[in-house]
């Protein structure tokens, strides 16, 4: 399952973003081509985050549909495959969505952590 170190990944890029402020949300777009699972990364997420800034963060996750483009009659389709090819027959075209897996955008308190670590308590600590 290469979706928990996905996870772990995605807890380390913003806890080094928010540095040291309590992060409540978090927000990604999860591409349905992109062979990650959104399912898998809600089931984690909270595993991952606990003892971090990000622990009790609501995890919002918009999966995007494939979306593909005919480099020959240039239509832009919908790929529920990979291997979908356009309704004029060619196999020939460029993704446009369904691929992609980014944190889009997240939010934090103003205030920093409250804690009696020192100052890293913010990254992930449960490796």
């Amino acid at each position: 399952m290469h979706e928990l170190g996905i996870t772990r990944n995605i807890v380390a890029i913003v806890a080094e973003y928010a540095a040291g402020r309590k992060v409540t949300r978090v927000a990604l777009d999860v591409g349905r081509l992109s062979g990650v699972m959104s399912d898998a990364i809600r089931f984690s997420f909270d595993i991952v985050s606990e003892g971090t800034c990000l622990q009790g963060a609501r995890l919002d996750i918009r999966d995007i549909d494939g979306v593909g483009h005919c480099r020959q009659c240039h239509a832009d389709f919908p790929t529920p495959t990979l291997f979908t090819p356009c309704a004029c027959g060619c196999r020939d075209i460029e993704r446009v969505t369904g691929e992609e897996l980014k944190v889009r955008e997240f939010e934090f308190d103003t205030a920093p952590v409250e804690s009696k670590a020192p100052a890293t308590a913010c990254s992930p600590v449960n490796y």
